[in-house]
Order: structure tokens, then sequence, then C-alpha cells
């Protein structure tokens, strides 16, 4: 029987942010260490340094690197049941007031999706919202078919 969860995180965003990444749901190892993208191997954070030249040593650092680059930081899965980290094993998922969290930030221009089910997500649900979303490939590293400097160039572009 898989465990039903919560997000249990505040979105991170600023009154200034101008793109909203979104992933699908924290990882395991993300609950334990209570942020974002955290599991050792996922290479979000290694993408983002990459990108911006900005150092990601700590959770202090991190969080300045998505203020000075205008990135906001959710998910939108607000609540699933699951057997492990993988997005394959989320069901029952509940997804995040995006519109409305969205219609309270109007700074927000344009929405990035760390994968294929948060994208998949805000297709079936937001749909009609009036605002530029791109894909971003998984920084997961069970996503191996791309490597990161690929990863890298793709964020790059789109960010």
């Amino acid at each position: 029987m898989s465990e039903s969860l919560e997000h249990p995180f505040q979105p991170i965003v600023f009154k200034d942010t101008e793109i909203l990444i979104l992933g699908s749901f924290p990882s395991i190892k993300s609950f334990e260490n209570n942020f974002y993208y955290a599991h050792p191997s996922n290479q979000f954070w290694k993408i983002l340094h990459a990108v911006t030249e900005y150092p990601v040593n700590n959770r202090d650092q991190k969080i300045w690197l998505l203020k000075e680059c205008k990135f906001g930081l959710w998910d939108m899965i607000r609540s699933c049941h699951r057997e492990n980290s993988l997005d394959s094993s989320l069901e029952s998922e509940e997804v995040n007031d995006i519109a409305g969290f969205l219609e309270a930030h109007p700074s927000i221009k344009k929405v990035a999706f760390t994968g294929k089910k948060s994208e998949a997500l805000f297709k079936i649900h937001f749909s009609h919202l009036d605002i530029e979303t791109v894909y971003l490939p998984s920084p997961s590293s069970a996503y191996a078919k791309m490597k990161l400097e690929d990863k890298v160039k793709i964020y790059k572009e789109q960010l």
C-alpha cells in the first residue's frame, strides 16, 4: 500500500519573480532534507549553477540564486500516494492551485516544467491559462537519456 503524502514546503517566490519552475513532487530525500531537489544525485542545482555561475553550496546560496535570477520554485502536486521517488509511482495526485498562485504573483511571465509529469498535469488542469510554458529535461539522475551538458544547454536556452 502506498503512503499518502502532503507537499512539505512552501513555494519559493519573490515579488519580482518572472519564471516559475515547476517540478512534480519532492523526492523522499527532499522530504528528509526539507528542501527542493535535495537528492544528492539530482542535477537541478548543478544545472542552475552551470547556467548562472552562481554558487549552490547551501540552502541560502540556492535561494539567493533563485532571487537574483527571478526564478520561483514550486511543484504541481499538493498531495499524492507513492511508493518511491519516481514520478511513475505517483498516484491519486491532487494539484496545487497554480492559477490562483499566478494571479497572486503577476510578475510571473513564464512557467518551466522540470519533467513530463509536471507538464502533463499542467496541461490537464491549467491549459486555459494564458502564459508561456517551456519544457525542461528532468534533472533526475533517473533520466539518463540525456547528458548533463545537454540539459545545461536546454536550461540556458529556455530560462
